[in-house]
């Protein structure tokens, strides 16, 4: 018998919290006593994983294994077997050494990240109270099973998704699952199938604590089934590429086609025109490792080191340096409301009398009633006393009698005390409805309440609570006999009072931080548990377009289409449960966003897990601390902002890198192949090409610290293979033609010795690659844009290397002839001309869209 077969699981309990008690129990096979150990036991070992949570660690072998499938990785270990093959030991064990310390890299952050649903499921290793065969008993919470009473107190942690049965004054800390900021009341009742999760006032979620009071649960949904479960089980999955790293691989799969159609046409050609067949193979072999930009994964790692310890100082931990470049190319930014856009508590913005005027009296008694009330501390009465204080409001001449603590039903708390001006009164504070409800009078007891009172008061209420006001009533009646006990049925014929407006403002530079990222082309998106008026409320206030709001009720009606088009059009979501969270990202991501997700919860991991860029909190709770890429040492949107900054510098030095390094590479690959099949000799040796190619990248290694345009960090930039393959063709064409002129001059018109012109030909070619970095670093003309000292000090470094290598000792290792001055001059003056060209088509490339994609000049 299978575990469905057992017991009916999720399909068959679907919206449970809609059903009555009876038809759980029917539905169950249980009741109100619980089951049986013997049938406990039997529905435990027929699903043996039903209740538990599994996890197994990642294999060593499979992440090392994995690192290995990049593009570019395989490239570079292609790079370095021919470098082998060509005897350039050297060149080898470089590229080796790179590819070991990008791998290296690579798996100790996925070893990391692999720890956080394992942190997960640890965080869920409780014990739990039954009710079994009529007795309590304590067990390991990953042995209860459906149908099971669970029995929950101050402090216990529940150990499954379950429908309260009875309760006493029963508060629950559901935060980490629905964000709310409170403890949130549970009572005995179904409550409507469409639901959210953070309105199901009669569920208690595997995970959550116990703040106060007592409870009987059913457990309902067990294990992996529960909402906790389907995080954790979410998150023990592989997490996809983040922009980056797509682009990254795409560019290693554009550089493994370049290569193959270079190295097999150079090949072809040299056997149809009867060449040796090795030294053909080892010349086309040297022209495709002479197009491999090897230092690149050695200069992100060194940027993205850099990025991340500057993003320290200001205040951000990286915990995958890859994340930073995604940073910056971020274009859409979610975010809860509570404690990120807003301070993340409750304050007492106003007591107002019933005509909507500032009262002291109505704050007096709100505070006797917070100060008296003698129930669990919260954060509403704590606000009323803040503002008391703060007013210099005295409570020591008040003497308390008796109290009716609060219960969901009434909704409202009573104080009884002995007032020096009022004499012994009860003191009722609670929500409007109820306490409106029980009042006959209004401002003073002898003035009767009328329908046209009520009316104002309604309408009062309503104004306020549609400006996302959380609003309590209060109210009053003189007590006959001050000592006489209290009870719910003294609740009546009261004394309607005022009000009191309760707001959870934006913190002070909130409005300010959402203007920036939106100049930085980076839209801010609030998604939030809490109720639709207060977001909507928030969004106002801090400058989102609050026009339309869409609820968990409704995402559980639209379909993933549908929600992909509103999502892109949606600034606000409220009253989301965190499932919900998680598609909304996915809604954005189809909709070709790259999208951030900013939050602390539990009911954020799957989000941040699924965001290209996961962002929390120094004191978000481990898993989804651990389903981040960045943790903030202070949830302020300011920090984000300067991630965001250096995410785009450390970008943009990168694709100065890629851009310059591909380009030249391919002019000169595809200058020398051209060349090699109407020469009797080959244009560069193998170790010359190799050489050219070591040298040609030191300069870069300097780019790390270079100057970024401003204008640059304006707008998110993306790794657009197609801009890099247009750049590579256009700009390397440019290099042809200066090289194929370089080869009639040395041939035909000066007619050097193989020698002198495979010397001449490495030092053009290497001077060119030196200049067209300078040009290509900036969309801005290059007489405008400064680079940084030490890219200046590296050029100028290689470029005496070039000019001084036929004249030095090892001249004869690498098969170099001096030059004749007026040639070296000759060269040099073709190389600042080809800089002139480049500056000029770089302008007509970088503002034509159909080439420069998102990277074109603004």
């Amino acid at each position: 018998m299978t575990e469905r077969e057992a017991y009916p699981a999720s399909e068959r309990t679907e919206a449970y919290w809609a059903l009555e008690r009876q038809t759980l129990f029917a539905q169950l096979h249980s009741g109100p006593t619980g089951l049986t150990e013997r049938e406990a036991r039997r529905r435990l070992a027929s699903s043996p994983f039903a209740s538990e949570l599994i996890y197994g660690r990642h294999d060593w072998l499979l992440l090392i294994g994995r690192q290995f499938k990049n593009p570019l990785v395989v490239v570079l270990l292609f790079a370095s077997a021919c470098s082998m093959l060509l005897a350039d030991w050297v060149e080898a064990l470089v590229v080796l050494g790179i590819v070991l310390m990008s791998t290296s890299l690579g798996f100790s952050q996925e070893f990391i990240a692999s720890r956080a649903f394992e942190r997960l499921a640890r965080r869920a290793m409780i014990m739990a109270v039954v009710l079994r065969d009529h007795r309590l008993r304590r067990i390991a919470a990953h042995r209860v099973v459906p149908g099971d009473v669970v029995l929950l107190e101050p402090g216990s942690r529940v150990p499954a998704d379950g429908v309260v049965l009875s309760d006493r004054e029963f508060y629950v800390n559901q935060a980490a699952l629905t964000g709310e900021a409170f403890a949130v009341a549970k009572r005995v009742g179904p409550i409507r199938a469409d639901a959210a999760l953070g309105q199901r006032s009669n569920v208690v979620f595997m995970g959550s604590s116990v703040e106060s009071g007592a409870a009987q649960v059913l457990a309902v949904r067990t294990g992996q089934e529960t909402v906790f479960g389907r995080i954790f089980e979410q998150l023990a999955h592989q997490a996809g590429p983040n922009e980056f790293e797509r682009g990254i691989a795409g560019f290693g799969r554009l550089l493994m086609q370049t290569m193959l159609i270079i190295t097999l046409v150079v090949l072809a050609v040299h056997v149809i025109r009867e060449r040796p067949a090795v030294e053909g193979l080892m010349f086309a072999l040297a022209l495709a490792v002479g197009l491999t930009p090897e230092l690149l994964p050695a200069i992100i790692s060194v940027m993205l080191a850099r990025g991340a310890r500057q993003l320290a100082e200001r205040g951000v931990i990286v915990r995958k340096l890859n994340a930073i470049e995604s940073l910056g190319a971020m274009t859409v930014m979610c975010t809860d409301k509570t404690g990120t856009l807003t301070s993340g508590e409750a304050i007492l913005d106003l007591a107002m009398d019933s005509r909507g005027q500032p009262s002291a009296a109505v704050l007096r008694l709100s505070a006797l009633n917070a100060a008296l009330q003698g129930g669990t501390k919260n954060p509403i009465d704590d606000a009323i006393m803040r503002k008391a204080a703060a007013l210099h409001v005295s409570l020591s001449s008040d003497e308390s009698h008796g109290r009716i603590p609060f219960d969901y039903s009434r909704k409202c708390v009573s104080v009884s005390v002995s007032d020096k001006t009022l004499g012994p009164i009860l003191i009722t504070k609670g929500a409007f409805g109820q306490v409106l409800e029980r009042c006959i009078a209004i401002d003073d007891p002898n003035r009767a309440i009328t329908p046209a009172d009520r009316a104002a008061l309604i309408k009062l209420h309503e104004n306020w609570t549609e400006k996302g006001v959380r609003v309590l009533a209060v109210a009053y009646r003189p007590l006959l006999v001050s000592l006489e006990p209290l009870s719910t049925d003294d609740e009546q014929g009261l004394c309607f009072i005022g009000l009191l407006c309760f707001i959870d403002p934006p913190k002070h530079d909130t409005a300010e931080m959402v203007a920036a990222l939106a100049r930085r082309g980076v839209a801010l998106k609030m998604i939030t548990g809490d109720d639709r008026l207060a977001a909507r409320a928030t969004a106002k206030a801090i400058g989102l377009n609050a026009e339309r709001v869409i609820t968990g009720s409704m995402l559980m009606s639209m379909s993933d289409q549908a929600l992909t088009h509103a999502a892109a059009a949606t600034s606000v979501f409220a009253e989301v449960d965190p499932s919900q969270k998680e598609r909304i990202v996915r809604a954005l991501q189809r909709s070709d966003a790259v999208v951030g997700f900013l939050g602390d919860g539990v009911n954020d991991a799957l989000a941040l897990h699924t965001a290209d860029v996961g962002i929390s909190v120094h004191n978000a709770v481990d898993v989804a601390r651990d389903a981040s890429d960045f943790v903030l040492l202070r949830k302020e949107l300011a920090l984000i902002c300067s991630g965001i900054d250096e995410g785009r510098r450390t970008f943009a030095n990168t694709m100065k890198y890629v851009l310059s390094t591909t380009s030249a590479n391919f002019g000169n690959m595809v200058s020398m192949g051209f060349i090699s099949l109407v020469l009797p000799f080959l244009p560069l040796l193998p170790s010359q090409i190799l050489l050219n190619n070591f040298l040609s990248d030191i300069p870069s290694a300097a780019l790390s610290r270079d100057k970024v345009d401003p204008a640059w960090a304006l707008a998110p930039h993306r790794f657009e293979l197609s801009m890099i393959r247009n750049a590579m063709v256009f700009f390397g064409l440019i290099s042809v033609i200066f090289d194929l002129a370089l080869f009639g001059l040395l041939l035909w018109v000066i007619d050097l010795a193989p020698s002198v012109f495979r010397t001449a030909w490495f030092i053009e070619s290497l001077l060119t690659e030196l200049v067209v970095l300078f040009v290509i670093r900036s969309r801005a003309a290059i007489w405008k844009s400064r680079p940084s000292a030490g890219l200046i000090i590296a050029s100028l470094i290689v470029a005496a290397i070039a000019l001084l290598l036929p004249v030095s000792p090892l001249a004869r290792l690498f098969e170099f002839e001096p030059l004749p001055a007026w040639v070296t001059l000759m060269i040099i003056g073709l190389t600042l001309l080809y800089a002139l060209s480049v500056e000029m088509a770089k302008h007509w490339f970088f503002r034509n869209s159909r080439l420069a994609g998102s990277f074109t000049v603004c």
